[in-house]
């Protein structure tokens, strides 16, 4: 069964006026801040960019930037701080914990490819609206929304149906919101409106939504979107669990002809979609994440001030919840992260004042709210993986002294290619110089063996498999040494590999294996951990 999602009465936002509880871990607070302006800057901000977007001193900053970095949420490159796939984990505790895009992206998925639209499915955040999955179509005219994008309820399709809920207090939330923002300018993910909606007319489509059972979004974000939403029901308690949400262009379909030719298919996959919910078993509980205050407590030793050990210990906190873990308590909080049970309640108290965590007072658990997908996860969520492995293959070349590239494996067959796809060339003044896009034949290279050891049953390949690596002596070109490694996702397949490239008379074969292979499986472990965070619940361009 899913965890219970919000389409209870929504969280108000925390504002200024917002009393702090006295037990909130105020670097906490700060560093949430941060991720924040991090996110809504599209993953990237200068140091100085965050000092002025934050309010916070520059020394603050400072420290908030290399405790993140440290715990390898964010890279510091140069003067910008820049959020890696890592932070993603976060996001993906709540969308596990939350099940919808486990259970139900496959059939929204083949909703999309069986209409040639784009679907996505939204739950319900405060009086907005958050996705939760996005499959999108590739046009010249396409779907720009990412899995965390917050939307204004009023101008959206499934905002009706979720409207059709609320109580009068989550009535007057949104009435006090549109009062202080009209154009939305607090919705970075969609363009200001100059003419908002009157309210009497949002209040009469919730009330039409929820008699009709599905909703139409006529142009509401910008000219020429048009989209249809049909709620998808939680079976224990009948209220929506979230909304399926077909999206194409007026230049494809019109508002009406949404309603009348894709409508009836959309009502059909949501039937399928509240079956599979109902017939899904209880999860097993994952394992928790690793007792953690000990790292915690050795970075504090090393890198000191610098170290912000009270936002260390709350972002943990997130990571406690994930599949079969949606709620818990506050000494299953304590036992997973292995902090102490004051520590985790006042982190626990932080969140609930920051709308990242909801507490169930007749259970006395807490759950994640889907704000919890603000922390960075809508930059994130559109990654490569020449993107992630970039800045790894970059520090690798720093640290041997040698060229290095990502390639992936293009064709399959007796006629097999790689690709180039990302590479870091050394300082040095004869250098391995092969171009990103360059495709070569598999066998001929230390990176293809590898990648082709993966797939081919053969015993040319075999003894590369039995040892992980592939060792190339001048085979491709005289004086050229290459060693490469796999790349594997998270099913435990070799999607890429990465290699070091240098001449011959720079290092011995067996130096390569002792001094370079070391480095190389490094490099690649920690490419691994990104590209694992990111695609959990999204797909990760390979090219």
């Amino acid at each position: 069964m899913p965890a219970e999602t919000t389409t209870s009465p929504p969280v108000p936002v925390p504002g200024p006026e917002s009393a702090v509880p006295a037990e909130a871990v105020a670097p906490l607070i700060r560093g949430v801040r941060v991720l924040r302006e991090l996110t809504e800057a599209g993953g990237t901000l200068s140091l100085s960019g965050l000092e002025r977007a934050t309010g916070l001193a520059r020394s603050t900053v400072d420290r908030i930037t290399s405790t993140l970095a440290r715990m390898g949420y964010v890279r510091l490159d140069g003067r910008d701080a820049v959020t890696t796939p890592r932070l993603m984990e976060l996001g993906n505790a709540y969308l596990a914990a939350l099940r919808l895009p486990a259970l139900l992206s496959p059939r929204a998925d083949a909703l999309a490819d069986e209409l040639d639209e784009s679907v996505s499915l939204a739950v319900a955040d405060r009086d907005g609206i958050r996705f939760i999955h996005q499959a999108t179509r590739r046009r010249a005219m396409s779907l720009s929304f990412r899995i965390g994008d917050l939307l204004p309820a009023e101008r959206t399709a499934p905002g009706p149906l979720f409207a059709s809920e609320w109580t009068d207090d989550d009535w007057r939330t949104w009435r006090e919101r549109r009062t202080a923002d009209p154009a939305n300018r607090g919705f970075p993910a969609v363009p200001p409106r100059e003419l908002p909606l009157l309210d009497e007319e949002f209040e009469a489509a919730a009330a039409q939504a929820g008699r009709n059972g599905w909703a139409l979004d006529d142009q509401l974000i910008e000219p020429g979107l048009v989209a249809v939403s049909v709620p998808v029901r939680d079976p224990r308690t009948a209220r929506i669990a979230c909304v399926a949400n077909v999206v194409s262009h007026t230049s494809r379909h019109s508002a009406a002809d949404l309603r009348e030719t894709l409508l009836p298919r959309l009502r059909a996959t949501v039937a399928e979609m509240e079956r599979e919910l109902a017939s899904a078993p209880e999860p097993d509980p994952g394992p928790p994440p690793t007792d953690l205050a000990s790292w915690i407590g050795t970075s504090k030793t090393e890198l000191g001030r610098d170290f912000v050990e009270s936002l260390a210990r709350g972002l943990t906190v997130l990571t406690a919840f994930g599949e079969g873990r949606a709620a818990l308590t506050l000494t299953d909080v304590a036992r997973a992260t292995g902090l102490a049970r004051a520590t985790a309640r006042r982190a626990l108290i932080t969140y609930e004042h920051l709308g990242l965590v909801r507490q169930q007072p007749e259970s006395r658990t807490f759950t994640l709210t889907p704000r919890v997908l603000s922390l960075g996860f809508p930059p994130l969520s559109r990654t490569s993986l020449p993107r992630i492995a970039t800045p790894h293959l970059t520090d690798l070349s720093a640290r041997v002294g040698e060229s290095t590239a990502l390639a992936v494996l293009v064709s399959s067959g007796p006629t097999a290619e790689i690709q180039y796809t990302a590479r870091a060339m050394s300082p040095r003044i004869m250098s391995v110089d092969i171009r990103v896009g360059t495709r070569l034949p598999a066998a001929a290279t230390s990176l293809g063996r590898v990648l082709l050891s993966d797939t081919e049953d053969s015993a040319a390949f075999a003894h590369v498999r039995t040892q992980g690596y592939a060792l190339l002596d001048e085979a491709w070109e005289d004086g050229l040494r290459t060693i490469a490694v796999p790349l594997r996702d998270r099913t435990g397949r070799a999607v890429a590999a990465v290699n070091v490239a240098l001449h011959a008379a720079g290092r011995t074969p067996e130096e390569c294996v002792d001094e370079l292979l070391p480095e190389l499986r490094l490099t690649a472990s920690r490419i691994e951990t990104e590209l694992r965070a990111a695609g959990h619940f999204t797909k990760v361009a390979l090219l």
